[in-house]
């Protein structure tokens, strides 16, 4: 440990004092510490690194920007992590009931956390007399509950402080945080291309709601196949991804949206003899993945998959002068050769493509696989612009 130089101030003293008294029990040994004071120690140890934790705060709010960095530095602490006390120590200056119970051991730094951020959700023309109401709430609460249980009593601050209030600002809070959970949504996929995609999302919370509640009434473990003597369930998060997959698997075709004239359906390319079991050959996705011939078969005759089979007798695809529109079979068949849009450089996918006629339908061209391409909607209007 590096010595404090010459400490003077108080605080200081204090700190010096602090680390001399546990200096000394550094090398004691515990085993002898009885159960009931085992428990009692522990206590006042989470007391007493509460009370360190305030007056760090407190020490960090004091401290500028050069003394900050020189903490993190001969500490060895991330930036993120002592900028947070630095934010804690900047809250308690306002919040002079929450930093008191934290000095004196009465709440944990996060409980402390909590409760600074239900405060400031609190309406900014509230009047202070009410905000102070709220905080002694919730300091008072915090004596008994845990930080989840006092993030679920701030948001109902207004019942208790203001409740002739509460509806409306709680139909206003509602409304915000549905719009902030409409901007962060998001969706990020990644084929790590041995076999398994990975993810993660953001979505409101009702839709979180929704897929779960669906996810669980697939995994419910009444609708799990037989178990084996002495193995158990599969775990719960192994249950919902596969709940996920057959989620997938089993949405209705009939309710998805059009792209490009064709469903968004997944395109299984095989052989014939693969399709028939008599080859395991891999079958092709049209999104450029690959899958086992086994895979393919199964899901052949999901809703959700069209097969093409090279070989084997389908749909006749050049229908010449019938009709001037590209039907679904050619509009598949033509986004499986160009996998997208077929102007040089450009990575427009099959699903957002148009099907382009080579020889314009109104000069004379025939509406078939032949002479149809896709392009995306940029390079389909300058070429209509050229010609």
């Amino acid at each position: 440990m590096t010595a404090m130089a010459t400490p003077r101030h108080r605080v200081s003293v204090a700190v010096a004092h602090a680390h001399a008294a546990l200096d000394a029990v550094s090398d004691a040994s515990v085993w002898s510490m009885d159960a009931a004071e085992t428990t009692a120690t522990l206590v006042e140890l989470s007391r007493l690194k509460a009370q360190v934790a305030e007056l760090e705060a407190r020490v960090a709010e004091h401290a500028d920007d050069e003394q900050v960095d020189t903490w993190a530095h001969r500490t060895r602490q991330t930036k993120p992590a002592v900028l947070g006390q630095v934010r804690l120590g900047q809250a308690l200056v306002t919040r002079g009931q929450v930093r008191d119970a934290l000095a004196a051991g009465d709440l944990v730094v996060e409980q402390a956390r909590v409760i600074v951020a239900a405060l400031d959700q609190l309406p900014g023309d509230l009047h202070p007399a009410l905000v102070d109401r709220a905080e002694r709430h919730l300091v008072a609460a915090g004596r008994e509950h845990t930080a989840p249980t006092l993030r679920i009593l701030g948001k109902r601050l207004m019942d208790v402080v203001a409740p002739d209030l509460a509806d409306e600002y709680e139909a206003r809070q509602l409304a915000r945080e549905e719009r902030d959970a409409l901007l962060a949504t998001k969706l990020v996929m990644v084929d790590d291309g041995h076999g398994k995609c990975h993810g993660r999302f953001t979505i409101p919370s009702f839709h979180g709601a929704a897929l779960k509640k669906m996810l669980l009434a697939i995994a419910a473990p009444k609708r799990q196949e037989p178990q084996e003597p002495g193995v158990p369930l599969r775990p719960g998060p192994e249950r919902r991804g596969r709940a996920f997959c057959e989620l997938i698997e089993r949405y209705p075709v009939h309710q998805l949206p059009q792209t490009g004239g064709v469903s968004a359906t997944i395109v299984v390319t095989m052989t014939l003899d693969s399709l028939l079991g008599k080859l395991e050959q891999a079958a092709l996705l049209d999104t450029g993945e690959r899958i086992t011939a086994a895979t393919a078969r199964r899901l052949a005759c999901e809703a959700g998959i069209i097969p093409a089979v090279l070989g084997g007798n389908s749909e006749v695809l050049d229908l010449g002068r019938t009709r001037r529109f590209h039907t679904k079979a050619q509009r598949t068949a033509i986004a499986l050769r160009d996998k997208g849009c077929a102007e040089p450089g450009c990575d427009w996918p099959p699903a957002m493509c148009h099907v382009h006629h080579d020889i314009p339908w109104s000069r004379g061209g025939p509406t078939d696989v032949e002479h149809g391409r896709l392009l995306c909607p940029k390079h389909h209007t300058r070429f209509h612009r050229r010609t």
